[in-house]
């Protein structure tokens, strides 16, 4: 048997331990939105040359880690575990706000929208932050099923794109940032 491929989700249903559970359900769909997050996380992480900074490339293995636990955690309320899964600290919100404060306490505070591109760097993650509300809406989904998750998840995920849209603000630094004029 291929490793690869197994042709058990050929009609349209994912098979998540022992369950065969519909490809859009809003499990599966968050669990997808999780992954394409972690997954594009690891294209920035990886960028050639000295694009990205020991700190950052740091900080970014730190959220696929997060990221993991949630998946986990989404995971056990869809198949109903009665297993506890892996613990979603609240530090992990603090640990985020306080890299956002201090990007805040080192830069001058942007009022308006910036068009995306200023750097290499800070494009990536300004195409993160857009990506990790998506699953952060994906997550609110679950939600809406009255399967709970950790409590600490959601607060987490939208803090998450703040964390990105002040990282991408700290890549463009001393760089003339573009904004729309709406013309």
């Amino acid at each position: 048997m291929p490793i690869f491929y197994t042709r058990k989700g050929d009609d349209g249903r994912s098979r998540i331990g022992k369950k065969k559970i519909y490809k859009l359900n809003p499990f599966v769909v968050a669990l997808g939105e999780l992954d394409k997050l972690n997954s594009f996380i690891g294209v920035v992480k990886s960028l050639p040359g000295n694009k990205i900074s020991p700190t950052l490339k740091q900080q970014l293995h730190q959220i696929q880690e997060d990221l993991f636990i949630i998946q986990a955690n989404a995971s056990y309320a869809m198949l109903k575990e009665k297993r506890t899964p892996p613990v979603f600290s609240s530090q992990k919100i603090k640990d985020i706000e306080k890299i956002i404060d201090n990007i805040e306490k080192r830069l001058k505070p942007v009022r308006k929208f910036v068009i995306s591109g200023t750097t290499h760097t800070s494009a990536w993650l300004d195409y993160l932050r857009a990506l990790s509300r998506s699953v952060e809406r994906s997550v609110l989904k679950i939600e809406n099923c009255k399967l709970k998750i950790d409590a600490n998840i959601l607060p987490y995920l939208n803090r998450l794109s703040s964390l990105f849209f002040a990282l991408a603000r700290w890549e463009a630094r001393g760089k003339k940032e573009q904004h729309p004029k709406y013309k």
